[in-house]
């Protein structure tokens, strides 16, 4: 087992969790829904440098994850639930554990666990109020 040291790294974290993310019953056909096969390659290069810059303190991620979440949920009908975020999470886990140890890949951990609980309530703040 290694420790998260470079973006090669956080690249072949983030390559190995879509990969399960991909073919999970339950997240599959929302990635899968919403990335089409060409705009993969594109948006794992995008997460990498997300966890690079989260991980490492270096500019190289631009976006907004929490505009990309909202627009997902009002896709498909307000339905994203805890249970979305708490099998991605289960996952992202999963998979740092089968890889990496040590400091970053706590730090990993954590991080996933404070951003999937903010990005749900962010989700949940910006439904329609019937």
């Amino acid at each position: 087992m290694t420790k998260i040291t470079n973006r090669d790294d956080v690249s072949l974290l983030v390559h190995t969790f879509y990969d399960k993310i991909r073919q999970h019953e339950l997240l599959g056909p929302i990635f899968n829904g919403h990335i089409s096969e060409e705009q993969w390659p594109a948006h794992l290069s995008k997460l990498t440098d997300f966890w690079e810059s989260n991980l490492f303190g270096v500019r190289t991620f631009r976006g907004s994850p929490s505009k990309a979440h909202v627009n997902v949920d009002k896709n498909l009908n307000h339905t994203i639930s805890q249970n979305h975020f708490a099998q991605w999470l289960q996952l992202w886990f999963e998979t740092i554990d089968e890889l990496f140890e040590g400091e970053l890949a706590d730090r990993a951990k954590e991080m996933a666990r404070r951003m999937s609980t903010g990005q749900y309530i962010h989700i949940w703040q910006n439904r329609p109020t019937e």
